[in-house]
């Protein structure tokens, strides 16, 4: 008789154990932390570090319950990852809080953000859960997108600070809307490049070995350069062009595989930043800051402060709450690097970065794994715009490139950016619940023999 094929269910590695292990390990360090700079900078425990601490590990048990409800096959390393620059954002914040009498309230508003961006991982795991039907959006996320990307450009809603209008103001509040318009953005290109992939494709003509495509396909990455432009010109904001027009690019090369459209891509926007260094000065503020900062102490004091603080702090640094971070403008944002270089060391700051490299790692394996286009474009592109973002920010303020003015993911204070972080890191674990997920083995039953083979069909499986 013929062998009879019957599905045979399978219990797969999940992997949520580890993750909730290492969600607490963590937390055990983060709040070590916060201990050692109470002792350091008041001699003391604050008697509010109880309660803190059991709130820290309440957000961060929900957020791992919520994955180990809905997405139980997602990754297990990223969830862990966040959850410690977050905290030990939280702590360098709170860190900077105590060198003034009395001390400020920035780790107190950084943890209401925190809650905000934890509550809506929380909502977009629950309710999205599933990232495909997205892709049906195309068009209205990107128009989405662009609005809230040019939106602090309007009359009487944009607010300009520090030399960049990136920033909406309502009812009193500031929003950056950019952060937003990352995600959608990304939605939108991956959504585009699987529509069109085998278009952009194509070939166009060979120049020194190089296949550029065509001239009639480079429609969307001239919208894209023109968009970037503006950011770039009329917002002053050189980060924000770079990160936007950097995912484009990227993910066209995923999606084609042509070597053309990254070197295109960067010979473009080579062109408008060099157009807007002879154009504009605040291009030219961030480039002689990057190469000669100390030809002009006034101007360039945050520069200098910074590099001075990273020299002090040395290999190992000052220990926590032993160093000055406070001397340099604008510590708990845009200059965290450059106040846990000090306070840590390098040896620290690399760790950090590490961290950083882990979440991208991971972010990438997943579009590795990921068996659908849609899904590999997505986690790729987020992916890419995180590694991205951490390049350009902890690069400018250690002069390896010029300032860019981007935040430091899920450290540097402020809500904008700390809310979206969360939600581009509840889509990368649903991409990732989809493309852990194993296939059903298949039972192979001889009639005759009455014995069963167990063939075990490919799956897309991470041991980790």
């Amino acid at each position: 008789m013929s062998d009879v094929a019957a599905p045979v269910s399978v219990i797969p590695r999940k992997r949520r154990g580890i993750e909730l292990f290492l969600v607490v390990f963590a937390l055990a360090i983060v709040l070590s932390g916060y201990a050692i700079i109470d002792l350091n900078v008041l001699d003391r425990i604050s008697a509010t570090l109880p309660y803190l601490a059991g709130f820290c590990t309440g957000l961060a048990l929900l957020a791992h319950l919520a994955v180990r409800w809905r997405l139980p096959y997602a990754d297990p390393v990223i969830l862990p990852c966040v959850v410690l620059l977050n905290g030990l954002g939280l702590a360098m914040i709170h860190r900077i809080d105590l060198i003034n009498d009395p001390p400020l309230t920035g780790a107190r508003q950084q943890l209401v953000w925190t809650t905000v961006g934890v509550a809506l991982f929380i909502v977009v795991a629950v309710v999205v859960r599933d990232h495909r039907p997205l892709q049906r959006f195309t068009y209205t996320m990107f128009l989405g997108g662009l609005v809230l990307l040019l939106l602090p450009l309007m009359p009487f809603l944009g607010v300009e600070r520090f030399g960049a209008r990136i920033w909406i103001s309502v009812a009193g509040y500031s929003f950056q809307p950019a952060e937003v318009a990352k995600i959608l953005l990304s939605l939108a290109f991956a959504s585009y490049l699987v529509e069109k992939r085998d278009v952009l494709a194509l070939a166009g003509y060979r120049f020194l070995g190089i296949d550029l495509p065509r001239a009639r396909d480079l429609g969307p990455i001239v919208l894209m350069w023109l968009t970037s432009l503006a950011v770039l010109v009329f917002q002053k904001d050189l980060g924000t062009s770079l990160l936007f027009f950097g995912l484009f690019v990227m993910m066209l090369y995923v999606s084609t595989e042509r070597a053309g459209w990254p070197i295109l891509g960067t010979l473009l926007f080579a062109a408008g930043a060099y157009l807007g260094y002879l154009q504009f000065s605040h291009v030219r503020v961030r480039v002689g800051a990057w190469l000669d900062p100390f030809s002009d102490f006034d101007r360039y004091y945050q520069v200098i402060t910074a590099q001075f603080g990273i020299a002090w702090g040395g290999l190992l640094g000052t220990g926590l709450g032993e160093g000055r971070p406070g001397l340099t403008p604008l510590a708990r944002s845009d200059f965290i690097a450059a106040a846990i270089g000090e306070e840590l060391g390098m040896t620290g700051l690399m760790a950090v970065v590490m961290i950083y490299g882990l979440i991208v790692a991971r972010g990438l394996r997943t579009a590795l794994q990921c068996r659908e286009p849609f899904g590999k474009l997505l986690a790729a592109g987020l992916s890419f715009a995180f590694a991205l973002q951490v390049f350009t920010i902890i690069g400018g303020v250690t002069r390896l490139l010029p300032l860019t003015g981007l935040t430091t993911p899920f450290m540097s204070q402020g809500g904008s950016s700390l809310i979206a972080n969360w939600v581009i890191v509840a889509l990368l674990l649903i991409v990732s619940h989809h493309a852990r997920k194993p296939i059903a083995t298949v039972a192979a039953i001889d009639a005759d023999s009455q014995t069963t083979q167990l063939v075990k069909v490919p799956a897309l499986r991470s041991s980790a």
